[in-house]
C-alpha cells in the first residue's frame, strides 16, 4: 500500500471521529484533503469513503445524523443535509 493510500485511509478515520465528536468543519477539511491527495497521486478513493461523503458539501455522512438513507426498488438513496442525493444499486 502506498503512502498516499495510507494517508487517505487515516484521513477517513479522522473525518469519522470528527463527525462523531460534532466538529463538522474539521471533518470537511479532512475529506477535502483526502480528495486532493487522491487526485495528486492518481488514486481512486475507497468505496467506503465515497459512500460516506457528500460530493457537493464535502460532509462526512452519518446516517440518522446528517444523512437520510432510504431503500427503493433495487437501489439505496442517501440524502445529505445539504439536499444532495446519491443512489447506489443493491441486490435482494
Amino acid at each position: 500500500m502506498s503512502v498516499a493510500a495510507e494517508r487517505i485511509e487515516r484521513l477517513e478515520e479522522l473525518a469519522r471521529s470528527a463527525t462523531e465528536a460534532g466538529d463538522e468543519d474539521r471533518a470537511k477539511y479532512y475529506v477535502r484533503l483526502a480528495r486532493r491527495i487522491a487526485e495528486r497521486n492518481r488514486l481512486s478513493l475507497p468505496r467506503s469513503f465515497t459512500r460516506f461523503t457528500c460530493d457537493r458539501c464535502d460532509a462526512y455522512l452519518r446516517p440518522g445524523d446528517n444523512a437520510r438513507v432510504r431503500l427503493r426498488d433495487g437501489h439505496v438513496v442517501v440524502t445529505c443535509a445539504c439536499g444532495e442525493h446519491d443512489r447506489y444499486p443493491y441486490e435482494d
